[in-house]
């Protein structure tokens, strides 16, 4: 993903030195109960849309932005689905991020699925008994959001 402008201002400051950064993921479900995937372009493996937030960017708004931004699919954030630390990852320039990964189960409301940005190479509606290999961590992350929850997962 394309990191924003002020991930790229810090990263003048403190080089490929690990930084934390707060994103997102949405686990979009719609009428058929098919899930949202886009296959990256950065490594195209498949995954859930998620993203990196703007500073003062509320999570919710945020999701809904980056959803829109990469798959043309507007939807609306239900509830949070899991809060929980993911890396730390080394990008292949050496930068080093570890991110607060806040999951949301999402409702598509409107729009139809297409690479909207060069951040995917595909995208795609994906039946629960036919989802491709996941990235480590977004089939948890639809399990949790499908099953009936009263309390987001988080690591004690």
């Amino acid at each position: 993903m394309p990191a924003p402008d002020y991930v790229l201002k810090l990263r003048k400051k403190i080089g490929n030195d690990p930084l934390w950064v707060p994103g997102v993921r949405g686990v979009v479900v719609d009428a058929a109960g098919r899930v949202l995937l886009a296959q990256r372009a950065d490594n195209r493996q498949w995954a859930l849309v998620s993203g990196m937030l703007e500073p003062g960017e509320q999570p919710a708004r945020g999701l809904v932005r980056e959803i829109f931004e990469e798959t043309a699919v507007v939807a609306e954030p239900e509830r949070v689905v899991s809060v929980g630390a993911v890396g730390p990852f080394t990008y292949p320039n050496g930068d080093v991020c570890e991110f607060l990964d806040v999951v949301f189960l999402c409702r598509y409301v409107s729009g139809t699925a297409r690479v909207n940005d060069d951040e995917s190479v595909a995208v795609g509606w994906f039946g629960i008994d036919e989802l491709p290999e996941l990235m480590a961590g977004h089939l948890t992350s639809i399990h949790r959001a499908l099953a009936s929850a009263e309390a987001a997962h988080f690591e004690p």
